[in-house]
């Protein structure tokens, strides 16, 4: 079964969400530089500082105008850079490790993510492939300085839309390392809306298998579909998936249950929310056949 983390994207009250998923053993905590209108990272410093055992991932790729600005006036990006609000480039991630150190209060990060990498050359595999790689190869020179465990992908269309697989992904980062490397960690959506992963894992296909013959982290962002599934996902069906749990849980269940999922990443501001979808988290695992019957009636018209 997958754990419970908590992802900050939504995160209405970052400090005090950060604080509870501490206090009830969660150990992974997700964010990035543009979340909270790019105040995300100061905000959780003080719970990391509090509870250092807590593990964070965060990214590199998007960022507030304001972050632009200053990486400008760094040289970590040129004026005609900035005004795209996402870069992959080698000086600007060099540049964002380190400012998500000095903003998140850790001189070593568990994880760096680059985020939504596909939105770098959209349309062009061969320009996006070695963009990824030379952002790798920055990401593996961090590793080797002892300023991340390690790194990964953070996407939301890429992999289901192949702009590049977990295979390619293993290839450049083999190559940026020259060999060995760091690469430990992919995030993407699972949920009963973007059920491609669930039904592509079910048959042994797709990038969760892919990920979990090569001892990847797989992180399931959006299990709710940004709050809007509990809304879509009746009692009826609630309780085909697990009788007795509310349809949020029953979402959050699903997608712990997913062959491969290793952290589910839900962005829970109050308490009540948090204890429900921990609650769902501890409930035994959904098996592969009620996976398939579930997603076979979402799927059928």
């Amino acid at each position: 079964m997958a754990q419970l983390a908590l992802g900050t994207y939504r995160c209405r009250a970052i400090p005090e969400a950060a604080a509870r998923a501490a206090a009830s053993g969660a150990q992974w905590i997700d964010t990035a530089p543009n979340y909270a209108t790019g105040r995300a990272q100061t905000l959780l410093a003080p719970a990391l500082a509090a509870h250092p055992s807590l593990r964070i991932s965060t990214k590199a790729g998007y960022f507030t105008a304001a972050t632009g600005a200053e990486a400008v006036n760094a040289g970590a990006l040129t004026e005609d850079q900035a005004p795209a609000g996402h870069s992959l480039a080698p000086d600007y991630v060099r540049w964002q490790i380190a400012r998500n150190r000095e903003q998140l209060g850790r001189d070593r990060l568990d994880l760096v993510l680059l985020h939504n990498p596909e939105r770098a050359h959209p349309g062009d595999r061969l320009a996006l492939h070695q963009a990824i790689r030379e952002a790798f190869v920055v990401l593996e020179e961090a590793a080797a300085a002892g300023q991340a465990a390690g790194y990964g992908i953070a996407t939301w269309a890429g992999l289901e839309e192949e702009a590049f697989t977990v295979g390619e992904l293993l290839a450049l980062a083999a190559e940026a390392a020259g060999g060995r490397h760091h690469l430990v960690a992919v995030q993407l959506p699972v949920s009963l809306v973007m059920m491609t992963p669930i039904v592509q894992a079910l048959h042994g296909r797709g990038p969760l298998p892919a990920a979990v013959s090569a001892g990847l982290r797989v992180m399931a962002s959006a299990p709710l579909h940004g709050g809007e599934l509990p809304g879509m996902v009746d009692q009826e069906l609630a309780d085909l998936i697990r009788p007795g749990l509310t349809p949020a849980q029953a979402c959050v269940l699903s997608v712990a249950s997913c062959p491969g999922v290793t952290d589910v990443l839900l962005a829970a501001s109050g308490a009540p929310h948090w204890r429900e979808a921990a609650d769902a988290v501890a409930q035994p695992s959904l098996t592969a056949a009620q996976l398939r019957e579930i997603t076979g009636v979402l799927a059928s018209p």
